[in-house]
């Protein structure tokens, strides 16, 4: 069955939308008017939706997708511009955007399942932030990706963390000092997408690459996700030496135990995630 075929609707909201594709869920930005700018609401929702995630065995990967021609245009300018009137000028409502904004970007590297970006236009500033902070990502031909807070006096900080981390440095430091766009296969080069597709297919395609991971361990790949980002911030003994202990975690869990022997009897493993 196509994933076309096996879309289920689930409870929708008018900002974020949510449904089920077997096991994988799909949360699709639809603020299509605004460009899917991130406002306080789109941010509650999208963490919202992860905290609801988290622990539903029943989903085993997340897509996020966007309505409209822009994936999305990053902080919802005019919604922040309007608390200029505030007496602090509006500095305790950017703080509380900014770090909410951070900690639901922080979900999506936190949830203990893989979380694929499917990219279908503009993806600027915190909108690149968002693809950069998804573990993997699926372009369409006619996306691309600009971190521009530079041209209107506001250097994307936030959005540097996650794209200095999926980016090389010289290649993000000219992203984040020009404001300039690179296209998909650029963003593809540079390691900020893993496929770029045709236009119209990325949602399909992210969704067909994250079935491929949710037929793997649950448990495995809660683990390895883990590992990766937090050997990641280590020097190369610490790393080494934090992946050995993960290893024989692993290799003492049920499903690897089953995975190996599946292996060496030539058959498919019967995964319990444990």
């Amino acid at each position: 069955m196509s994933p076309q075929t096996a879309r289920a609707p689930a409870p929708q909201s008018s900002i974020l939308l949510r449904e089920r594709v077997g096991s994988i869920a799909v949360l699709t930005l639809n603020r299509p008017a605004a460009r899917n700018s991130l406002s306080e609401g789109l941010i509650g929702e999208l963490h919202a939706a992860l905290k609801n995630i988290h622990d539903d065995n029943n989903v085993r990967a997340v897509v996020i997708h966007a309505n409209g021609p822009a994936f999305s245009a990053g902080h919802d300018m005019k919604e922040l511009t309007a608390r200029r009137s505030d007496a602090d000028r509006g500095r305790a409502y950017f703080a509380e955007i900014m770090n909410a904004c951070s900690a639901m970007m922080q979900a999506i590297v936190q949830l203990p399942k893989p979380v694929v970006a499917a990219v279908q236009g503009v993806a600027t500033a915190a909108g690149c932030q968002l693809v950069a902070s998804c573990d993997l990502a699926v372009a369409s031909e006619a996306a691309s990706f600009a971190t521009p807070g530079v041209d209107i006096g506001l250097f994307c900080s936030t959005p540097m963390v996650a794209l200095s981390r999926n980016v090389p440095r010289k290649q993000a430091m000219e992203m984040l000092l020009t404001g300039e766009p690179v296209d998909a296969a650029t963003a593809q080069s540079l390691g900020l997408v893993n496929r770029v597709v045709p236009p119209g297919t990325e949602r399909d395609a992210a969704i067909a690459l994250a079935q491929k991971v949710a037929l793997k361990s649950a448990y495995t790949v809660k683990l390895g996700k883990e590992a990766f980002y937090r050997q990641a911030e280590m020097n190369l003994a610490d790393a080494y030496r934090y992946a050995a202990e993960v290893m024989t975690e692993n290799m003492m869990a049920r499903d690897a135990e089953e995975g190996i022997g599946a292996f060496i009897g030539k058959r498919q493993p019967k995964w319990e995630d444990r």
